[in-house]
């Protein structure tokens, strides 16, 4: 059973988020907080304590400490619960996503989307919990708040066909378009990995799910995803021939691989 810390500085909308995190059963104790401050001071209690604490449900403009500060400092604890914002405010969700937040809700709060929150905790609770700063991994997919024409969207990692540096930022590819997200490839390229995203190109990460052909002319090889053809810089060449060879000869499977030389 899960032990989580709800924290909203309106007491209303704490006694209403309480209420729905003990109707779910996957849920055995629930503790509230009425400001990040205090919340700070129970989860040091219950580490003092030798209490096991495996999620934190908080509001994000709080008076005096907000809930990204609070989230901050949790990077220096040793075992961290996991994070889920509950918030009015949807212009913070890429912040919250680089602060390494398990999901973001918006209020008025949906007890199905609230059901999924838990669902993620629960999972993320059963395998090994990441590095401090890091977001923990969904081994099914992993939902990414991007900011769109003043909204927040949440696409889904599975959709994401490849991903390409652009400055400071990534540009998400999905079949319905492309979404920008601040943060750096090489952190991505970090978090992904277990996923089945592979490097082929000091500016472009790609999904191997969706690469349904590799090919080689005059010794550049490049990867068809979709209706594009992505080239493979010579340095990542031999490790993606390598994994797709893997990926493409398995029992049973159609060989696709083709060299064009």
């Amino acid at each position: 059973m899960l032990h989580v810390l709800a924290v909203d500085d309106e007491r209303p909308a704490l006694e209403e988020l309480t209420y729905l995190l003990r109707e779910d059963s996957r849920i055995g104790r629930v503790t509230g907080a009425g400001d990040a401050s205090a919340a700070l001071r129970d989860l040091s209690r219950m580490l003092v304590e030798g209490e096991r604490l495996d999620a934190v449900f908080l509001d994000i403009r709080m008076p005096g400490l907000d809930g990204l500060d609070f989230t901050r400092l949790l990077t220096g604890f040793t075992s961290p619960p996991h994070v889920v914002f509950v918030t009015a405010h949807d212009d913070c969700a890429v912040t919250a996503y680089e602060l390494g937040a398990l999901d973001y809700l918006l209020k008025p709060v949906r007890p199905e989307r609230l059901a999924e929150s838990v669902r993620r905790v629960a999972a993320a609770v059963d395998r090994p919990a990441p590095p401090p700063g890091e977001a923990a991994r969904d081994p099914d997919d992993e939902m990414i708040p991007v900011e769109l024409g003043g909204r927040t969207r949440l696409v889904s990692r599975r959709t994401v066909t490849h991903v390409e540096a652009q400055g400071d930022y990534v540009r998400l590819h999905t079949a319905d378009g492309g979404y920008l997200v601040r943060m750096p490839l090489s952190a991505l390229t970090k978090r992904w990995e277990a996923a089945g995203f592979i490097r082929i190109h000091r500016s472009t990460l790609v999904a191997s799910a969706h690469i349904t052909e590799l090919r080689f002319d005059g010794g550049r090889a490049a990867v068809q995803i979709g209706n594009e053809l992505l080239q493979v810089s010579r340095r990542h060449t031999r490790e993606v021939r390598d994994l797709l060879v893997r990926k493409f000869h398995q029992p049973g499977e159609t060989e696709e691989i083709s060299d064009d030389r």
